[in-house]
C-alpha cells in the first residue's frame, strides 16, 4: 500500500534542504521560491525504500503566510516528519504545523532536529531535551528525534533507516472504492493540455475513467496518468497523481476541488461536524462564528453555529453545523481545520459527521442526541442512524458511501443484514443514486398510518367498498414517493391486512355494513332486480312508492354493485348479474353455434327483448369487450 510522509516545521529550518538530501529532487519549483529562499506552494518528492516501496513526501510552507497551503498539503499524509532547526528549537509555526497535524488525525511520525553540524554537543542536547518537553502530550511525544545535517550527510542513514521502518509496518486506512483526489495543483502542459495533481485519497483512477469535478461537477475524461514521474495505467491510494484532463481547460479548474467519478459524492451547503477547540487557543468559538474552512486543499469562508452552546471553549469538543456560502463535497470521517480571522491562527479541528447537514433546531435534546449518536456510531449503527434522520425521503446506496465512508462490499453487507432484522427496507432496486432505502422502523409507522387512513375511510364512507389506489396516493401518500408508496400498499396486502377488489383497497374482512333502513332498501332494490331479469324496472318506479330520490338511494346501489349483485348498463339502467351472466353464454353460444356476427333484429330473436333494452344491453356487451361492433353488426371478441 503506497504510503505519504509530509514535513511539518517553522520557516528556515530545512525542510526543503533535508528532503533533498534524502530524495536528491528539490521541491522549490517556483522562481519567487528560489529567488526568497522560503517555500510557497506544495513540492512533491518520493524515496524508493528497501523492499521496493516508494515513500511519497509532500514538503509544506513554513511561512505563517503559507499555513493554508500547509494544511492543504497535510490532508493527504500519512504521518510526518517534523523538522526543527537545532539553532531555533521550537518555533511558532512549528507548534501550529503539529497543531494542524493533530486536527487531521495524524498519529505517528518523526523529528528531524536539522542544522546539527551548526551546534555544539552541549547546544544540541540542550535542544534536544527542550524538543522533548514541547512533544509531551502530543502524538509525538515517544516519537524518535534524529540529529541530521543535510550538508555534512550526518545522521541521514539512520533517519532513513527510521523512514523505511516507519513506512514498511504502516498500515494506512483507505477505501478502496470510492475514489477522489483533492486538487492541489493546476497546470497546463505542453502537447497535453490541462494536468490536476493531488494525492489520491481513496479508490483508484484509470485511463479512460469518466471523472467529475466537485462541487462545480464538470465533466471531463482520464487521458493520461501519471504517479511519482512515471506514466502509469492506473493509480491506487495513497499516491501522489497527475491527471491529464480531457476537455478542460486551466481556467475551467479550481485548487480545492475535488475530481470522483459521476454520482459519487453530493456538496451540500452545510455540514455537520464534531469540532475541538485546541486547548491552547487564545479564546473561544462563539455562535456564528466566521473562520476560514479547510477541507483536502479547498479553504472557504464558514459559519460556525453551536447547536447545545453560545461558545466553544478552548479544550471542548461539540457536535455543531459548519455552513458555506458555496456547497461542498466531502466524506464521513474527513478531517477539517478550523482558523480564526483576525489574526490567522489555527484555533479547532475535528472530522466530518455528516457532509449533507439535516435542518436540526438549537439546544432540541432529541436532534442533539441523534447528533451525539453520529460521533460514536460505526458499521451497521451509522446506516441505521442516517436511514432514522432521512425518514420517508430514505437514502440511496450511492449516498450511504458518502455519510458512511464504508467500501461498497462492507455496507452492501451491513445494509443486508439491517433488511433482514427489518430494521431497513429496500424500496427500490433502480433509484437513481442505485438501491434506495428507507429505515424500518419509518416503514412500520408508515404501515400503522395506512391502516389508521383506510379504516378511517371506512368510517367516513361506510357503504362504500373502499377507495382507489390513486384515491389513496393522493390523500395519505401525498408528499410519499410513488416506489415508497407502492412497497408500504404491497407489504400490507401481502400481509393480509389489506384487501383489493380490481383498484379498489380495503381492510381485510371489511364488509359494507347498512343501517337498518338501507338494509331494507338493498332487499327492495334486490328483489325487483331479480324479478326483472333482463327486463328490470325502472329506477323510478322503484324509489317513488319509497318517497326517496335516486341521490338518497345511490349509496345502496354502489353497495348492490360492489357486491356483485347487480350491474349498470347505463345511466339509471340496472339489471340482476345472473341476468346478465345467462345473457352471455346465451349470446357466446350463438357464435358457438356457427354465427359470424350478429345484428339488432338476430339479438331481439335471440332475447325477446324490446329496443329500449336492447340497445343497451349490446353497447354494455361492447363495453364488457365480450363483442365488438363492426358495422351495423356485432362479432364475437376474439380474446
Amino acid at each position: 500500500m503506497p504510503v505519504i510522509m509530509g514535513t511539518a516545521g517553522h520557516i528556515d529550518h530545512g525542510k526543503t534542504t533535508l528532503i533533498k538530501a534524502l530524495t536528491g529532487i528539490d521541491c522549490d519549483r517556483l522562481a519567487e521560491e528560489k529567488k526568497r529562499g522560503i517555500t510557497i506552494e506544495l513540492g512533491f518528492a518520493f524515496m524508493d525504500l528497501p523492499g521496493g516501496t516508494r515513500l511519497g513526501i509532500i514538503d509544506v510552507p513554513g511561512h505563517e503566510r503559507f499555513v493554508k497551503n500547509m494544511v492543504a498539503g497535510a490532508a493527504g499524509i500519512d504521518f510526518v516528519t517534523l523538522v526543527i532547526a537545532a539553532d531555533e528549537g521550537v518555533m511558532p509555526q512549528t507548534r501550529e504545523h503539529l497543531d494542524i497535524c493533530t486536527l487531521l488525525g495524524v498519529t505517528t511520525g518523526v523529528v528531524a532536529l536539522t542544522k546539527a553540524d551548526m551546534v555544539d554537543a552541549d547546544w544540541l542536547a540542550m535542544v534536544t531535551e527542550d524538543v522533548r518537553g514541547e512533544l509531551a502530550g502530543t502524538f509525538l511525544a515517544d516519537a524518535p528525534i534524529f540529529p541530521v545535517s543535510s550538508h555534512t550527510g550526518a545522521g541521514l542513514p539512520e533517519l532513513r533507516e527510521a523512514l523505511a521502518a516507519l513506512a514498511a509496518g504502516f498500515a494506512p486506512r483507505r477505501r478502496s472504492d470510492l475514489a477522489r483526489l483533492p486538487i492541489d495543483r493546476v497546470f497546463t502542459l505542453k502537447g497535453y493540455g490541462t494536468v490536476v495533481t493531488g494525492t489520491l485519497i481513496a479508490g483508484s483512477f484509470k485511463v479512460g475513467d469518466d471523472v467529475r469535478l466537485f462541487p462545480s461537477e464538470k465533466r471531463s475524461k482520464i487521458r493520461s496518468l501519471q504517479s511519482h514521474g512515471e506514466t502509469v495505467e492506473a493509480s491506487p491510494a495513497g499516491r501522489r497523481t497527475a491527471v491529464n484532463l480531457a476537455g478542460l481547460e486551466v481556467e475551467d479548474v479550481e485548487r480545492g476541488e475535488v475530481l470522483a467519478l459521476p454520482g459519487t459524492l453530493f456538496p451540500d451547503l452545510s455540514w455537520e461536524v464534531e469540532l475541538t477547540c485546541l486547548p491552547g487557543a487564545p479564546r473561544g468559538i462563539k455562535h456564528r462564528t466566521e473562520v476560514h474552512f479547510h477541507h483536502g486543499t479547498r479553504e472557504v469562508l464558514a459559519r460556525i453555529h453551536l447547536l447545545d452552546r453560545d461558545k466553544l471553549e478552548p479544550g471542548q469538543t461539540a457536535v455543531c453545523q459548519i455552513r458555506f456560502p458555496e456547497p461542498m463535497a466531502g466524506v464521513h470521517g474527513d478531517r477539517v481545520v478550523v482558523r480564526s480571522g483576525a489574526p490567522l491562527r489555527t484555533m479547532a479541528g475535528g472530522r466530518v459527521l455528516s457532509p449533507m447537514a439535516r435542518k436540526v433546531k438549537r439546544f432540541d435534546e432529541a436532534a442533539l442526541a441523534s447528533l451525539a449518536a453520529l460521533a460514536t456510531a460505526a458499521g451497521p449503527d451509522l446506516i441505521a442512524l442516517h436511514l432514522s434522520r432521512a425518514g420517508t425521503d430514505g437514502l440511496g446506496f450511492a449516498r450511504l458511501m458518502t455519510l458512511t465512508d464504508l467500501e461498497s462490499k462492507a455496507l452492501d453487507k451491513a445494509l443486508s443484514g439491517l433488511c433482514d432484522k427489518g430494521a431497513a427496507a429496500l424500496v427500490d432496486r433502480e433509484g437513481k443514486e442505485g438501491r434506495h432505502f428507507v429505515h424500518g422502523t419509518v416503514i412500520a409507522d408508515l404501515a400503522a398510518s395506512l391502516l389508521d387512513a383506510v379504516a378511517a375511510f371506512h368510517k367516513r364512507e361506510p357503504l362504500k367498498l373502499g377507495l382507489s389506489r390513486s384515491e389513496l396516493a393522493s390523500t395519505w401518500g401525498k408528499g410519499l414517493s410513488p416506489k415508497l408508496f407502492h412497497f408500504v400498499v404491497e407489504r400490507q396486502l401481502r400481509a393480509g391486512k389489506l384487501a383489493t377488489d380490481q383498484d379498489v383497497l380495503r381492510l381485510a374482512g371489511h364488509k359494507v355494513s347498512l343501517a337498518s333502513d338501507q338494509a331494507k332498501l338493498r332487499a327492495t332494490l334486490l328483489d325487483a332486480y331479480q324479478k326483472g331479469g333482463l327486463t328490470p324496472p325502472n329506477v323510478k318506479d322503484i324509489l317513488e312508492p319509497l318517497s326517496l330520490t335516486f341521490k338518497e338511494a345511490q349509496p345502496v346501489y354502489k353497495v348492490l354493485q360492489d357486491e356483485g349483485r347487480i350491474v349498470k348498463a347505463q345511466e339509471n339502467m340496472y339489471f340482476d348479474a345472473e341476468a346478465i351472466k345467462g345473457l352471455i353464454e346465451k349470446v357466446q353460444a350463438y357464435y358457438q353455434a356457427g354465427a359470424a356476427d350478429m345484428g339488432p333484429a338476430e339479438f331481439r330473436e335471440l332475447t325477446g327483448l324490446s329496443r329500449k333494452f336492447l340497445i343497451a344491453l349490446l353497447e354494455y356487451l361492447d363495453k364488457e369487450k365480450i363483442t365488438v361492433r363492426v358495422g351495423d353488426k356485432r362479432q364475437l371478441r376474439k380474446r
